[in-house]
């Protein structure tokens, strides 16, 4: 069914064309990353197609060498972000690899590979976020390098040795934690994702963005270390009838959010460590919240206190913010809990199919509610459903890749993924959504949109994003 056409209030329009202008801005660079190079080359055995340099698939991308000896410096110049320059020989079976160590001792990706996150281009850089290229992952993890980010006050630089965590309140002795002191206590390492609430804020009217990494990009997974708050809870003693944990972060914005304590005793970590490694300052150096299955928002960085309370704090970012609009102009408040959802990266959109032939589907599915039990794909816009391959063993609250063998005719398609969570929620679609919510906000809703994703493949093999 055809919707309306949607008309953006002033400011609403002027955020959405500077996505959209940031979009563009990245995609034109991907692109010309892209020409005269040979990474295209045996991406796929297409039918019809013998000319493999006739390959387009925006999923991959490289540089080429650049002749001459260069300078650290300068070779870091010339190289994409976190990879260093080298020049390229004609066999490098005839020449000496460079010597061990020569990065400095702290690896580098390849030069050759280039993605990055692409900035909102807010007026004020230090209140913004950024996006993952979720088309360009592996596997099932996030390099740490391209977790998203969200910030409200910048990225703090904190010494970790005069760094400390106070818990207090209604609590029976108040207490500050340094970081030897946390990190001496027995620590857990798990896997988790973290989503924005606000991830496809501009999809909810009409599709805006042009990529998964525009409409999905604020979902990131990683492998998380710290010690559970249980832990925490029982060195400072619990009073009884405290109900509400506020959690205050050290950056400029002092960020604040109430936590129910149920859930803080559930699965709460205060982490320091993701993949293998001290956590990245912009992922909340030295010490983060991390609460499973919650919005991004809660999972305070650089955190510096715990207040135990009776009732919530009823801060800003659950009162005027981070609160969900519902049809009939209420909003429901402390939705925290990041409900199923799905996305297929592969095809997605700004990609180009080369022709008819075998593709495999592949995307990622995720749920805050507990672990992923089945992924169904459609290519003819949610008339039939397909179960799709699980790649990766289902965890609790961590993303999992899926994938679909699909034969294309070369006629338009529209793929679609569903997601079903343990339990037994199933990813709506948009105009479900819309019948719950309504489009009261610039956006709509604005958070809390898990429908499901269509991508239109035309005739050509353009892939977009549509409205199913």
């Amino acid at each position: 069914m055809k919707r309306p056409a949607v008309i953006y209030d002033e400011k609403a329009q002027r955020m959405a064309d500077a996505m959209i202008a940031a979009e563009a801005r990245h995609m034109a660079r991907r692109k010309a990353e892209l020409e005269d190079c040979d990474c295209k080359k045996g991406m796929f055995a297409t039918a019809g197609v013998t000319d493999r340099r006739k390959f387009l698939f925006a999923a991959g991308s490289s540089l080429a060498g650049v002749a001459g000896a260069a300078s650290l410096a300068q070779a870091q110049d010339k190289a994409p972000p976190g990879a260093i320059h080298f020049n390229v020989p004609d066999d490098p079976t005839k020449e000496q690899g460079r010597a061990v160590n020569a990065d400095g001792g702290y690896g580098s990706r390849s030069q050759f590979e280039t993605e990055v996150r692409w900035r909102f281009p807010t007026a004020n850089e230090n209140t913004s976020w950024s996006m993952t290229p979720l088309d360009k992952m592996l596997g099932n993890l996030t390099a740490s390098g391209l977790h998203f980010e969200r910030h409200h006050g910048g990225i703090p630089t904190i010494d970790p040795a005069k760094h400390s965590m106070i818990v207090h309140g209604m609590v029976n002795t108040a207490k500050r934690f340094s970081m030897t002191d946390i990190k001496r206590f027995p620590s857990v390492t798990r896997k988790y994702f973290i989503e924005c609430s606000g991830n496809g804020l501009t999809e909810w009217n009409k599709p805006t963005l042009k990529t998964v990494q525009g409409t999905h990009g604020l979902l990131s997974t990683s492998e998380w270390t710290g010690v559970q708050f249980a832990i925490i809870a029982r060195e400072v003693g619990l009073k009884e009838g405290g109900q509400w944990v506020l959690a205050e972060g050290a950056d400029a914005a002092v960020m604040t959010r109430s936590i129910p304590m149920e859930k803080m005793l559930k699965d709460a970590l205060i982490v320091y460590g993701q993949n293998g490694e001290a956590l990245r300052p912009e992922q909340g150096y030295p010490l983060r919240l991390l609460l499973p299955g919650y919005e991004g928002n809660t999972h305070i960085k650089w955190l510096r206190r715990l207040e135990v309370s009776d009732k919530p704090f009823m801060t800003r970012e659950e009162t005027s913010k981070y609160t969900d609009l519902l049809a009939n102009g209420k909003a429901r408040q402390f939705s925290m809990e990041m409900e199923a959802k799905s996305v297929i990266t592969f095809p997605s959109g700004d990609m180009k199919l080369p022709g008819s032939g075998f593709y495999n589907i592949t995307g990622l599915a995720w749920t805050g509610r507990g672990r992923v039990q089945s992924v169904d794909v459609s290519v003819d816009g949610g008339k039939t459903w397909n179960p799709a391959h699980i790649d990766t063993g289902p965890e609790n609250i961590c993303t999992v890749r899926f994938s679909s063998p699909w034969m294309w005719d070369g006629k338009p398609a529209v793929l679609q993924s569903r997601c079903t969570d343990e339990t037994g929620y199933v990813q709506p679609t948009l105009q479900q959504l819309i019948a719950i919510r309504g489009s009261n906000g610039p956006f709509g809703s604005i958070y809390h949109l898990n429908a499901i994703q269509s991508w239109a493949v035309n005739e050509a093999g353009e892939v977009a994003n549509v409205h199913g």
